[in-house]
């Protein structure tokens, strides 16, 4: 009888796959590929390519965490992922009291510096509820090369 291959524990799987944020390691650099891709298409006023766009709000995401470590602001983007970032008190049961949440290509074009914080939030394409649940000081989080990308918040 032939031996059975050992078997692997499966990894629990985080929202939206878990590819691009890896807890503990920070954002997969061969993901930063796929924020190209997604900002070249936007900026070519094309839809971005899905898969693209799910590595690469991942990645971004992955980003924010590891540059701005804690556990006090939850960011959601809705159905890839989200991530726990900025110092201060920890969350850990229920609703936590900071969230951000948006779509995945508003959270690019943040990310990226194509779009302030406070456009958005007029624009209401963020929703953002708690004390700590504004971002503007840590955007963008990528060396984005579209327009607004290094311009004040």
């Amino acid at each position: 009888m032939p031996a059975e291959p050992a078997r692997r524990a499966a990894a629990p799987r985080r929202a939206g796959g878990g590819r691009g944020v890896r807890p503990g390691r920070g954002p997969d650099p061969h993901d930063a590929e796929s924020v190209a891709a997604v900002t070249r298409a936007l900026d070519a006023g094309e839809a971005p390519p899905a898969d693209a766009l799910r590595v690469a709000v991942r990645y971004l995401l992955g980003l924010l965490a590891a540059t701005v470590p804690g556990r006090a602001v939850e960011v959601r983007v809705p159905p890839v992922a989200a991530v726990q970032c900025v110092p201060g008190p920890r969350h850990t049961r229920g609703t936590p009291p900071n969230v951000v949440e948006t779509d995945p290509v508003t959270w690019i074009r943040l990310a990226t510096g194509r779009l302030t914080w406070a456009e958005a939030v007029r624009a209401g394409a963020v929703q953002a509820s708690g004390p700590r649940a504004d971002l503007a000081p840590h955007l963008p989080v990528s060396a984005g090369s579209g327009p607004g990308a290094s311009s004040s918040h």
